[in-house]
């Protein structure tokens, strides 16, 4: 009796991942073939890309030239054995991504494409993928055993069950010499260990962001692009860790969305370290909307109260007065105009089915209350 079957008895269940059925273009690692009505060449599907569990995924060469289309199941070489994927991009798209990844296909460094998935390899890929959840939560015994800082998120069975793959996380260096020895002679398979981060665990586990919508790294985000403070401080927002940080505890990944957008729109602003004589006060800048154009300044450097809007194009005119050891005389040519908000109008108030029609049809048609009339002065004339 295994510790797997062990596992399953003290539960009293056996555990059971849930059905996941393939839908093309409903999964994370899913590329979208803009070039599919471009007719392509015989040799188009030279080489194919295969995309297995959490965002693993490799180009291979199709020796045999199969007729693969994307999501077919296909037997691939592994290091030792095989292993089991689906086809995520195949024809002219694969080569421009080689292109955009820059690699260079050599044929005696990539792996082939053996055959499409037999009837007996999806089922032992099935019968793999079984075992993935036990595997991990006996792993992580194990590691709690050995008192290892780690932890153990995820674990990947090669398509023929000879080998798997631990996914942990760890923040510093952990000695799993011994720990790969315990679960080789536990499992009976070879053993690599592959450290992810926070982001990765976060993308692997999925939920809701801030926004409402489903996690960017659960959906469709692969290569994490690296996210500081400077990203905030560019659009002005507030410092605070509880609004920036996302589930995995680190800056959201959607900060890098706009800030080119505002880092284009600040190269021509004039600098605002440098605080705005007047022959009243000084100036000390406080904000700014990027968008707007507008510099907020205040003449106490340590309170935000009174705040000034001034425009950038005047804040480049008063630093150009400074410069020369001129003061301006106020901060604003012109008092600023406050404006009222805009009273509600309605919509709808010109709602007539015709108020599209020309006027010459409008003249043609009879009159609205003409039968009305007509109908009146009979009645009127039959009671006399």
């Amino acid at each position: 009796m295994t510790e797997n079957d062990q596992l399953q008895g003290q539960t009293g269940e056996e555990i059971r991942m849930p059905d996941k059925k393939y839908k093309p273009g409903n999964n994370k690692l899913d590329s979208f073939n803009w070039l599919k009505d471009i007719p392509d060449c015989p040799d188009g599907n030279e080489i194919v890309e295969i995309r297995f569990k959490n965002t693993r995924k490799g180009f291979y060469r199709n020796i045999n030239n199969l007729r693969l289309e994307i999501g077919d199941i296909v037997a691939v070489e592994a290091s030792p054995g095989h292993d089991i994927g689906r086809v995520s991009m195949v024809g002219r798209l694969v080569r421009q991504q080689l292109r955009e990844c820059k690699v260079l296909p050599s044929p005696d460094d990539m792996k082939k494409v053996y055959r499409k998935a037999k009837a007996a390899d999806v089922q032992k890929w099935e019968e793999a993928k079984k075992l993935e959840t036990p595997t991990m939560l006996r792993s992580r015994k194990i590691s709690e055993e050995l008192k290892l800082n780690m932890k153990i998120g995820d674990v990947e069975y090669q398509g023929d069950k000879t080998k798997a793959i631990f996914y942990y996380i760890a923040d510093e260096r952990v000695d799993f010499r011994q720990l790969i020895k315990v679960l080789a002679d536990e499992f009976k398979v070879r053993i690599e260990m592959r450290q992810i981060g926070a982001r990765q665990e976060a993308g692997r586990i999925g939920g809701i962001g801030s926004c409402g919508r489903e996690l960017c790294c659960a959906t469709y985000i692969t290569n994490f692009i690296s996210v500081t403070t400077t990203h905030a401080k560019y659009q002005e927002l507030s410092l605070n860790p509880q609004k920036l940080a996302g589930q995995c505890s680190k800056l959201k990944c959607c900060l890098n969305y706009e800030v080119d957008c505002y880092v284009d729109a600040q190269r021509c602003f004039p600098p605002k370290e440098i605080p705005l004589e007047t022959t009243d006060s000084i100036a000390y800048f406080q904000k700014m909307e990027v968008h707007k154009k507008i510099y907020w300044y205040t003449t106490d450097p340590h309170s935000a109260t009174n705040l000034i809007p001034v425009p950038v194009q005047r804040v480049r005119e008063i630093q150009a007065m400074n410069k020369k050891g001129i003061k301006a005389d106020r901060l604003l040519e012109t008092l600023p105009t406050w404006e009222t908000e805009p009273l509600s109008e309605d919509l709808l108030k010109d709602n007539s089915l015709t108020r599209f029609d020309p006027a010459a049809a409008l003249k043609n048609q009879p009159h609205r209350h003409s039968r009305r009339k007509k109908n009146r002065r009979n009645h009127g004339k039959r009671t006399e």
